[in-house]
């Protein structure tokens, strides 16, 4: 189905004002590397089916017993169908529910989860352990890759942004959410 199809059908008159997921990261940080970091890249490759790329300590933190260059930290980026499967069941573990604090101003949405087990059809496995993460969602509309490319990069104008509410109102009618205001 073309774009304006799509726009046509969710009752947007311009497909290019359509809202869309860019990207979904799923990011855990374990502050050391070694053994518990090959465990929490398993469970995160159970999770979200793709395969983690380690991330290396940008400086080094005596304290913390970390060295520049050391590996301490896992990542996956989903895109399309993968992301908004790992959604569903992330804000099922969060009981459909986020505050208002997690949108930003420019179409973004980051959110927490504690206990990898939260989710749903996550079994707890002993040798492996429990891990948190933290999600962050980039929403944006068509057109935005002009920004990103390589040869002649262009300015995207405040237009073509996903703002705040537009983001909330995305998130409430694609993944039924309920926003908790925030005092």
């Amino acid at each position: 189905m073309s774009e304006g199809a799509k726009a046509a059908e969710s009752g947007i008159s311009n497909p290019m004002r359509e809202v869309r997921i860019g990207k979904v990261v799923v990011n855990m940080g374990l502050g050391e590397g070694g053994e518990k970091l090959e465990k929490a890249m398993t469970v995160m490759k159970s999770i979200t089916g793709v395969k983690p790329c380690p991330r290396k300590a940008k400086k080094s933190i005596r304290e913390f017993g970390v060295r520049k260059g050391e590996n301490i930290a896992c990542v996956a980026t989903l895109r399309e169908e993968q992301a908004e499967d790992f959604l569903k069941r992330a804000f099922e573990s969060t009981k459909n529910r986020i505050k208002s604090s997690c949108f930003d101003d420019y179409g973004n949405v980051s959110f927490g989860i504690k206990e990898h087990i939260n989710l749903p059809g996550t079994k707890y496995d002993p040798l492996l352990g429990i891990f948190g993460m933290n999600v962050c969602i980039v929403l944006e509309r068509p057109g935005y890759r002009v920004a990103r490319r390589s040869q002649r990069p262009g300015k995207i104008g405040d237009d073509q942004r996903v703002g705040k509410e537009e983001s909330m109102a995305f998130m409430k009618d694609r993944f039924g959410l309920t926003i908790i205001e925030e005092e």
